[in-house]
């Protein structure tokens, strides 16, 4: 449908436009673009003379076009659109404009466009998606109305494509109601009720979103599409009440695929394993040979752990011509490194040839490279990979930073790191792993320069506040700074074991041994990790309690018994080895 396809490719390419609200590049005209709208007259094919001026703008706009001057191309387009009032030299206008990311020049372009053609659907489609990405949807509502309006049998789906468009829209409650608005001619239609229940979900109106996700399926019993979404928010407050809607529904429609598979991921998180293998093995027995539902399977055989049905089920996607291979040898990869198989996994990425997972797939072949020891090989690996964009390339650092971290090479893993900031000085993952290779080498001001300068660029990571509060906390020498950020960032992540168990040690440091203590058990029941263990074994040693204190080390000593903060507290306060 045109409808639809046009509103896809809006969405690709408006994005630039709703970033940058200013009117630079764009020439005054002394009317405003709602006295254009009135004041120009339809024309098809205006019959124009082609003046000396007209020729000349015509050249300027179409050599800065050609040279990249898109505001000087931008100018010249929209004059000679009020000049000539031709509808074709306005659409030009606003082709320009849009590619310019420019959003003022854009209004002002198609305003005049749809003026002079109010009949072209493709120039209120454009008007009407730049307003909906500008924020400005009583504007909007109009157009789509006329829109909405000129589909006639095809309305259901050009308004499920419109929800698509609308959703982009950061105010949910304003999109919410210009829903609800365009939608109250066509009330007999189940797509108009599935885009209010939709846009009622994003608002955070979840009753209305399942009460008009009903209303859809009344209308249409069997879509498939709706029944998830019913069953979706259902699950937002019961698993046990989504669970009872997709077995009625599946009674009713049992070949309904989708809806199963959902079905069964309800299951699972329910805890119902048993009768979430039932849905499994109802799924492979009606479905023996369709790579898309294989590959299902695997991918919620693999949610339970249970890693037979999913090795067997994605190599059954595999030999039925699976459409990527990759992504099949990607999941293989990840299923042979949790079932201890690393030459098997190491082969399976090898066979990930391109695609999103490609890099991911190396860089989990070169950590399994240097687990079995060979760590220069891998380095190697890594530095051979292609790095198209920044963010791989920081992947890339990262990945053979990691490999050195495990080695303890702390100096190298710190140069490395430091080398990747001069060429990407502002990219937070390298910020944060310098900061702790840092620390390792006792380079404090250098951690605390990444971290503030971290913070300063994502003031919502968690990480960097706790990172730094902890370093202070270690050192003793800022207390009171470090209560404060790692109380931002316990604000932050409030359920994160580890910041958590920051909190905790900085009150022990502080002197408060009972607050310290409350914290760090409530970090080490929700992760009993050894660096956790190793703080709340100090602060019940502290308190006399030595016994607990042994007791607790010993389980971390049998976790890891290489850890290094562990390691470093047993030193302090045991001469003999505590699992004696």
């Amino acid at each position: 449908m045109k409808f639809r396809i046009l509103c896809v490719l809006l969405l690709l390419g408006l994005t630039a436009c709703a970033q940058i609200p200013n009117k630079e590049g764009v020439e005054e005209t002394g009317e405003s673009t709602e006295q254009e709208q009135e004041e120009i007259n339809p024309l098809n094919l205006p019959k124009q003379e082609l003046t000396a001026p007209i020729l000349f703008d015509f050249l300027v706009g179409e050599t800065a076009l050609q040279r990249g001057n898109l505001d000087i191309a931008v100018n010249r387009y929209i004059k000679l659109a009020k000049i000539t009032r031709d509808p074709r030299i306005a659409k030009r206008a606003s082709e320009i404009a849009l590619h310019a990311g420019n959003p003022y020049a854009a209004e002002q372009a198609i305003t005049m466009w749809v003026a002079l053609e109010p009949d072209s659907v493709d120039a209120r489609q454009t008007i009407a998606a730049l307003l909906v990405n500008l924020g400005k949807l009583d504007a909007a509502r109009p157009h789509l109305e006329k829109l909405l309006a000129s589909e006639k049998d095809g309305v259901g789906n050009a308004f499920m494509q419109l929800n698509q468009l609308l959703s982009r829209n950061p105010n949910k409650a304003a999109t919410l109601q210009l829903v609800q608005q365009l939608a109250q001619p066509y009330k007999d239609l189940p797509e108009i009720h599935f885009s209010i229940s939709q846009a009622a979900w994003f608002a955070n109106q979840h009753q209305l979103a399942l009460k008009e996700m009903q209303r859809a399926l009344a209308l249409r019993p069997d879509w498939e599409i709706a029944a998830i979404h019913n069953g979706r928010i259902l699950q937002r407050t019961s698993n046990s009440d989504a669970s009872e809607f997709y077995h009625d529904y599946l009674k009713k429609y049992p070949a309904a695929n989708e809806a199963r598979i959902a079905y069964t991921r309800v299951l699972i998180n329910d805890g119902r394993t048993d009768l979430a293998r039932e849905q499994l093995q109802f799924l492979l027995a009606k479905n023996p040979e369709d790579p898309e539902i294989m590959l299902a399977i695997g991918l919620l055989a693999t949610e339970m752990g249970d890693f037979d049905i999913t090795e067997t089920s994605f190599k059954k996607a595999l030999s039925l011509g699976y459409k990527d291979p990759n992504a099949i040898h990607f999941h293989l990869g990840q299923v042979y490194e949790e079932t201890k198989r690393p030459d098997a996994a190491m082969e399976s990425y090898q066979m990930v040839k391109n695609g999103p997972r490609y890099l991911p797939a190396q860089i989990r072949y070169a950590d399994l490279l240097a687990s079995k020891g060979y760590v220069n090989e891998a380095r190697e690996h890594l530095q051979k990979l292609p790095a198209t964009n920044d963010q791989q390339a920081a992947h890339l650092i990262l990945a053979e930073a990691q490999i050195l971290r495990r080695t303890r090479a702390h100096r190298e893993v710190f140069n490395l790191l430091s080398d990747g900031l001069k060429k990407l000085p502002d990219y937070p993952e390298l910020l944060y792993d310098r900061a702790l290779a840092a620390d390792k080498l006792g380079k404090f001001a250098v951690l605390e320069q990444d971290l503030r300068k971290l913070i300063k660029l994502k003031p919502d990571n968690a990480h960097a506040y706790n990172a730094l509060g902890y370093s202070l906390a270690e050192r003793g020498n800022q207390l009171p700074e470090a209560l404060k950020l790692i109380r931002k960032a316990v604000e932050l992540s409030p359920e994160d074991p580890y910041i958590m168990d920051s909190l905790g040690w900085v009150y022990y440091r502080m002197g408060n041994f009972t607050e310290g203590l409350n914290y760090l058990n409530l970090a080490f029941a929700a992760r009993p990790d050894p660096e956790i263990a190793a703080h709340l074994g100090e602060v019940l040693w502290m308190q006399g309690a030595k016994e607990d204190a042994k007791n607790i080390w010993r389980f971390a000593l049998e976790k890891d018994p290489d850890n290094e903060v562990l390691i470093e507290t047993l030193q302090r306060f045991i001469k003999k080895k505590v699992v004696d």
